[in-house]
């Protein structure tokens, strides 16, 4: 079976223009090249995603429609901008909503998101991208998400500099390179995991 993807573009814009959308363009793309089918790239901001630690926090809460749509594929681009040298507020909101995983287990204690593959898409004009992945892997990991080796690609333009990644006239090779490199390995992981899923806690 053919393994799918979907984008998550946690930048505060609720439309338009989105540095963090060229960059899960550019995974996407790479990821398309290991045979992976990519599903969409969904803008958070432009949803009601309210906030709570469960999977449905009631009336006009978009986030169960969004659970289901992520869930729904392979491997999972979670994208955020560099903001005050953290994530985006709008990828905390996400990431503490997958906290409901930890009661959902099944039978055998595997969350939702057992045997799905996450990877990390980080653009912004100021240091914090490695922090940032720190923490967004720890919190996936902690949700049951899966991280390949090399599982982030980031570009981090002049500290105080008003060029933004969409603007720039070419991709530099680095990060085509790393995201060359992580959409093999996230493929390879997938397909690895779809084949033979993990086992949960048995006997």
């Amino acid at each position: 079976m053919a393994l799918r993807a979907i984008g998550l573009n946690c930048t505060l814009k609720a439309s338009g223009q989105s540095s963090t959308d060229k960059m899960i363009a550019l995974i996407a793309d790479a990821l398309e090249r290991q045979g992976v089918e990519f599903d969409e790239t969904i803008r958070v901001a432009g949803l009601n995603i309210k906030p709570g630690v469960t999977s449905n926090e009631g009336e006009g809460d978009d986030w169960p429609e969004l659970r289901s749509q992520i869930l729904e594929n392979d491997i999972l681009i979670f994208g955020t901008p560099v903001w005050l040298g953290q994530m985006s507020s709008i990828a905390k909101r996400v990431l503490e909503r997958m906290d409901a995983f930890l009661d959902e287990t099944d039978d055998q204690g595997r969350m939702p998101s057992f045997s799905k593959v996450a990877v990390l898409a980080v653009v912004g004009n100021e240091d914090g991208a490695h922090g940032i992945t720190a923490n967004v892997f720890q919190a996936l990991n902690d949700t049951g998400w899966t991280i390949p080796a090399t599982a982030v690609s980031y570009w981090v333009g002049e500290a105080m500099g008003s060029t933004d990644f969409q603007d720039l006239p070419e991709v530099p090779e680095k990060v085509s390179q790393a995201a060359a490199m992580l959409a093999s390995n996230a493929a390879h992981l997938a397909r690895s995991l779809q084949q033979s899923p993990y086992s949960g806690t048995v006997g």
